[in-house]
């Protein structure tokens, strides 16, 4: 089958070391299921791998990849739930965890293989690139509102670096349950989309916020994290999900304790969570934001867009 992998680490230079070519069929597995990828999305993660974060050298080749929609075998429609237990199978919220794609082939391929248990059923009223878009990014912005952050309508939200996936979902995901939605960005267009996908306001990035936020969306890190710390109201939370800008540092220790700001980190959702957000989008029509749809043989171009910070929400690789 043709699939998008990681052949080399190139810390500097992450897509010297992605190729797209044949890799052998997914093997049969008790319990686990073989999907035919009808869309895949694109996420930082793949970048992180291709710089050999969270990979072994002996893992090479590595197919990557977290994110699918597709069929099985018998017809069913499907969206895969990316997340691996340390047995290969489904994981429980407090569990050991891993991405598919640290430790099994992942989805930019033609097939993927994945734990039975890992397979959400595709609401029909969303298309495959729209439900492909859900299992990480959207996934993860939604816990980090609803179960993590646990904002309710009317409350206040900053989300820090619109355009990326995570907080693009988040901005549209907030203003549907009723938050007051806050963006920041460098680009002032990237600013007028959020206002556009429904954020009440858009500042530039490390501007004075209108009023302080019961919590922060922070996937950006070191360029936002003081200006997260700042624009929090007191006993408010920041949920983190990244550093796509490197760690943060200084970490303002001492507003945190004595303003008793919660830190809270989130890697994806659970399964539920997942089945969750694709009721949610099917039933108030939500759809996630697509900036893009490339080829397989396309990934790399679809990789540099995110390199360059170009995108603004999901890229959805299609087979």
């Amino acid at each position: 089958m043709r699939a998008a992998f990681a052949a080399r680490f190139s810390p500097d230079d992450p897509l010297a070391g992605l190729e797209v070519g044949e890799r052998p069929d997914p093997p049969e597995r008790e319990h686990w299921t073989t999907v035919t990828v009808r869309a895949a999305s694109l996420n930082h993660h793949d970048l992180w791998s291709l710089r050999g974060v969270g990979l072994r050298a002996e893992q090479l080749p590595m197919v990557l990849g977290t994110d699918a929609a597709g069929v099985t075998p018998d017809g069913t429609e499907v969206v895969v739930h990316g997340v691996v237990g340390a047995d290969g199978h489904g994981v429980g919220p407090r569990e050991p965890r891993s991405l598919l794609s640290e430790r099994y082939p992942g989805t930019l391929a033609e097939r993927v293989a994945v734990p039975t248990a890992n397979l959400v059923p595709k609401p029909p009223e969303l298309s495959f690139a729209e439900a492909a878009c859900l299992p990480t990014a959207w996934l993860t912005a939604y816990r980090m509102l609803f179960t993590v952050g646990g904002l309710t309508p009317g409350d206040r939200v900053l989300v820090q670096g619109a355009g990326g996936g995570v907080a693009t979902a988040a901005i549209v995901l907030g203003a549907a349950a009723g938050l007051e939605v806050t963006a920041t960005s460098r680009s002032a267009a990237k600013r007028e989309r959020a206002l556009a996908l429904g954020a009440a306001h858009a500042v530039e990035t490390g501007a004075r916020v209108p009023a302080r936020v019961d919590a922060v969306i922070e996937s950006v890190g070191r360029a936002t994290w003081a200006h997260s710390v700042r624009s929090v109201r007191p006993g408010g939370t920041i949920v983190v999900c990244g550093a796509t800008s490197g760690d943060a540092a200084p970490a303002e220790l001492n507003r945190i304790f004595f303003q008793e700001i919660a830190v809270r980190g989130v890697t994806m959702g659970t399964r539920e969570e997942l089945a969750a957000l694709a009721r949610f989008c099917a039933r108030t029509g939500v759809r996630p934001v697509i900036d893009s749809q490339v080829s397989l043989d396309d990934v790399g171009r679809g990789l540099a867009r995110m390199v360059a910070g170009e995108q603004t929400g999901k890229i959805v690789v299609v087979p």
